[in-house]
């Protein structure tokens, strides 16, 4: 099956040091950047995270501290990955709680401005957690008829991302409308509701210090918008101000600002709440 696309959809997988979306940096980057189209364009990085990878990380994914010292920091590629996915919507597996939210740390790290909220992100684990429940190993058995290790080797992002891609569009073959019996496993060959599919959570920042909470009225009854759809506002989701619209803790409590900036939360965070408190300053100006 042939993707449908409006605009390039760039498909990728990270290895890293770590799990840690403040401390732990990039050692790979991988991506296969389709066109509406068809065409396809493939890059794959090792990438000098600049500090010491574990043995075990090693061990999981092959890239030792040998292999990486000669290599471009991710600093040094910034600019260049951010020509080539402008314009792109994303793809992945856990990319949405993992991958993406990283990729942003890095290049807010690097100084560069790449605005995720004007792309679609497709997770195609997030996908199949909904229809199956299973890993990338599982959903490449099951979509592809093959075993991973037949394939690819382990734990490597040009691998993990050229699977990815084969599950997605596997999935897109046996959930395509009037190939399976049951009507509400069906997904529309279409980015915008892949997108919307994909979706987990209601978080406004990746790290999910900040959600979608919906305004409420006087009778405390959720106020609607002209769609009839409950109103969304950004609200706080830790710590004192739990519950409480960003806006209004700005207003009331402008030091949490300086002390969210000057703490350890991710750069994304803390960009997410700078946007908010500058369209604020805006309407109240």
């Amino acid at each position: 099956m042939k993707l449908n696309l409006t605009k390039p959809l760039a498909i990728f997988d990270l290895e890293t040091t770590g799990l840690d979306l403040v401390k732990d940096r990039i050692i790979q980057i991988s991506y296969i950047k389709v066109w509406p189209d068809g065409k396809e364009e493939r890059g794959n990085e090792l990438v000098n995270p600049g500090k010491f990878i574990d043995p075990m990380v090693t061990k999981l994914t092959g890239i030792s501290n040998e292999d990486v010292k000669d290599k471009p920091t991710f600093k040094q590629l910034a600019q260049q990955l951010a020509d080539t996915f402008t314009g792109c919507d994303f793809a992945g597996f856990n990319s949405n709680h993992f991958d993406i939210p990283l990729l942003a740390e890095e290049f807010l790290r690097a100084g560069v401005d790449f605005d995720f909220s004007k792309c679609r992100m497709i997770d195609a684990m997030n996908i199949f957690r909904k229809m199956e429940q299973r890993n990338l190993a599982a959903a490449y058995k099951f979509y592809c008829g093959r075993k991973m290790e037949e394939d690819f080797e382990a734990h490597r992002a040009d691998q993990d991302t050229e699977a990815t891609y084969r599950v997605l569009m596997g999935e897109l073959d046996k959930y395509a409308p009037g190939a399976n019996e049951e009507p509400e496993k069906v997904l529309q060959n279409d980015m915008q509701f892949l997108h919307d599919f994909s979706k987990m959570n209601n978080n406004v920042d990746f790290a999910g210090r900040i959600v979608w909470g919906e305004v409420k009225g006087r009778d405390g009854q959720p106020l609607l918008d002209e769609q009839g759809n409950p109103k969304l506002i950004e609200v706080f989701n830790f710590g004192k101000h739990k519950g409480i619209p960003v806006a209004d803790v700005l207003r009331i409590d402008p030091g949490y600002y300086n002390w969210i900036l000057q703490g350890d939360f991710t750069y994304n965070t803390k960009q997410v709440l700078t946007r908010i408190r500058l369209r604020e300053a805006k309407m109240n100006g």
